[in-house]
């Protein structure tokens, strides 16, 4: 009896559930033809594909309240929903001239994307508004809801709406939004149905062809309604098709330290993002992205191989004497924040400000993308990267005599220094 060997099936269902729940939703289908006990236990939605979903997604988000709000949604297809939405997760940049920014996250019983922006105020912080909201209807139907206008529930006016779209990805790095097309068959002038949406029939094919084919047949006039119903249909939308590209690599690593979102304070004393990315080659380019109008290198270096301590007197007395841009404060919080404080806390704030700005290398940049281009000046196009022990790092040429100190955007997959956005 000792040596007696226990079968899988001879442990409790739940311990088999439990176990289960590791396999992925292919290895499930395999089981499940081994036996027939195996496959009725796989086959149980309630159980094994609760807790697959439980398991894989339960700390982001609320399980019951998406698959069981009326007990009609089937938790194998809220598993493979959220295996596909999983994908959204994170930055997005829009395609075109106006870079908008979109960053995915997890909410109760949904998906949701928000605008992110640089605040208005003189610091770091982080603006998020409503963009998109995905979710399941009590059917187990894709809801999908556009915000154009960006403000919060309890700030949206009366002639402010949401509007249905349909969002559908191109590839795991590219998806399109497009307002939802409804498919209605109407009535024309002599009786015949007509599809407003969608692709046309058989019969109306045939009579799009026959108008082409010749301009003079009695299908021309039927054809010139259409055409009038589409602009007519086309006047009514709210939405324009957008575009949207996947930021994969979103924070630095061991490897690329300068990798990822960062934001800084220009020049102007306003605040920017930036997105640095390493290329297959070595290089490294900055591009400046949010709503900023132009998503161009701001500056890029071919070879990525740092100045490491101790660095010559030239470098030392180069960086000693530039200006480090950073966010202004209004004088009554300057001065009441030295009354509050006493001597041993400020001298702890002023090691903490020494070192995030010890140097540990050096990185030389070029502000202009194109070798090609030749400079009278040099001056004009090099700079300088200088990473601090914390990790962050700052830049500056050295036509300005400055230093743009830069943070990151995102910290263990949250957005940083989030402030509410201002009413209109």
């Amino acid at each position: 009896m000792a040596n007696q060997e226990i079968s899988f099936t001879d442990f409790p269902e739940d311990i088999q559930v439990c176990i289960l729940s590791f396999l992925a939703p292919s290895e499930i289908a395999t089981l499940a033809c081994t036996s027939k006990q195996l496959g009725s236990l796989c086959g149980r939605d309630s159980k094994l594909w609760f807790s697959m979903c439980q398991r894989r997604w339960g700390s982001k988000t609320r399980i019951t309240q998406w698959g069981n709000a009326k007990g009609t949604i089937s938790y194998r297809h809220l598993y493979n929903t959220l295996h596909h939405w999983e994908n959204f997760l994170g930055f997005w940049r829009r395609s075109g001239l106006n870079p908008l920014l979109l960053f995915f996250e997890w909410g109760p019983s949904f998906i949701s994307a928000s605008r992110v922006s640089p605040s208005e105020s003189l610091a770091y912080g982080v603006t998020k508004t409503p963009f998109l909201w995905m979710s399941l209807s009590e059917e187990g139907d894709v809801v999908t809801f556009l915000d154009p206008d960006g403000k919060p529930d309890g700030e949206r006016g009366i002639q402010s709406e949401l509007i249905a779209v349909d969002v559908s990805f191109m590839g795991k790095t590219h998806f399109v939004v497009e307002e939802k097309q409804f498919k209605s068959f109407i009535s024309d002038d002599c009786g015949d149905e007509v599809v407003e949406s969608g692709s046309p029939p058989e019969k109306l094919k045939a009579e799009i062809y026959q108008h082409f084919a010749n301009r003079r047949s009695p299908g021309g006039d039927r054809s010139r309604r259409q055409r009038r119903r589409e602009k007519e249909r086309l006047a009514r939308r709210k939405w324009e098709s957008q575009h949207f590209v996947k930021i994969v690599n979103c924070s630095p690593t061991p490897e690329r330290p300068l990798q990822g979102l960062w934001k800084g304070i220009c020049n102007d004393r306003s605040l920017a993002f930036y997105l640095v990315g390493y290329d297959d080659i070595g290089g490294i380019s900055c591009r400046r992205i949010g709503d900023h109008p132009k998503y161009a290198p701001f500056f890029w270096v071919s070879n990525a191989t740092f100045l490491e301590s101790p660095f010559p007197p030239e470098e030392e007395s180069l960086y000693a004497g530039r200006v480090h841009v950073r966010p202004l404060q209004p004088v009554n919080e300057i001065l009441e924040q030295f009354l509050l404080l006493d001597d041993e806390v400020m001298n702890g704030i002023q090691e903490v400000r020494i070192s995030e700005n010890v140097v540990n290398r050096i990185l030389h940049i070029r502000s202009n993308y194109d070798l090609g281009v030749p400079t009278g000046n040099p001056k004009s196009v090099e700079g300088r990267i200088w990473q601090y022990q914390d990790g962050t790092f700052g830049f500056g040429f050295l036509s300005d005599n400055l230093v743009v100190h830069m943070k990151p955007i995102v910290h263990n997959g949250f957005i940083v220094d989030t402030v509410k956005a201002p009413a209109n």
